[in-house]
């Protein structure tokens, strides 16, 4: 089977529909699949739940996705570093699932491993426990998540096989292997690709089974969200 396709819009091609539900990693502008994005504001796909982190920053990420008005909820644990997501949210314009980073991120796990709810202690006491079940263990109250299944999970690895097992680098492996495994269709966008077998089996972060789909993207931008300078005294 073929998973690999010559450009990012024939990868969505199929698969994208309006009012799906879907995951994008990475961690503010950190291993996000950008070529992956583009695609999906250039398919005029609308009303959209996203899960992820958070939304970018305008005019990059999915803050573009913001801008077309093609997202109509968020689920996310961060909503910062982006004026249009504020102007939205407050308008009355966004709707948005405020999810603790850890309870997130668990909740895409979960989905990829089959589990449909979980009980955690993050949040008991708090808004993010109301009209959610509460029961007690060992004497602690805990409250249940049901996890995460996204229709589609956009993906950004650096290299993948043909068969698509994949290697992320560093801290851009963040998300991206918990959204990829929720996913009902994963498509994955990465910076190499290289003949089955070459990627030692000790070196694979996530087999292809999760995988359904690959696009090359060997000129990722990589922005990020802020460049500090420390400045050095008599500079």
């Amino acid at each position: 089977m073929n998973k690999i396709y010559p450009s990012a819009a024939q990868a969505l091609e199929g698969i994208i529909q309006d009012g799906q539900l879907l995951a994008v990693g990475g961690f503010g502008l950190c291993g996000i699949p950008e070529a992956l994005i583009d695609a999906l504001r250039d398919s005029g796909a609308k009303n959209l739940t996203a899960i992820s982190n958070n939304a970018g920053v305008d005019g990059f990420g999915l803050g573009k996705l913001l801008e077309t008005r093609q997202i109509k909820k968020m689920i996310s644990s961060y909503v910062g570093e982006n004026k249009e997501f504020e102007r939205q949210y407050l308008a009355g314009e966004l709707e948005l699932e405020f999810t603790p980073q850890g309870t997130l991120a668990e909740k895409l796990r979960a989905g990829g491993a089959g589990i449909p709810a979980f009980f955690t202690k993050t949040g008991v006491g708090t808004i993010v426990a109301e009209g959610k079940e509460l029961r007690e263990f060992d004497g602690e109250t805990y409250v249940m998540e049901r996890s995460l299944v996204p229709d589609v999970s956009l993906v950004k690895a650096h290299r993948a096989d043909k068969s698509g097992n994949l290697q992320f680098r560093f801290t851009a492996r963040n998300f991206n292997p918990a959204v990829a495994m929720a996913g009902k269709i994963t498509v994955v966008e990465v910076e190499e690709i290289v003949e089955t077998g070459d990627i030692a089996p000790d070196q694979v972060h996530l087999p292809g089974i999760y995988v359904h789909r690959i696009v090359l993207n060997t000129r990722p931008e990589k922005r990020i969200e802020k460049r500090t300078i420390t400045e050095k005294a008599g500079v």
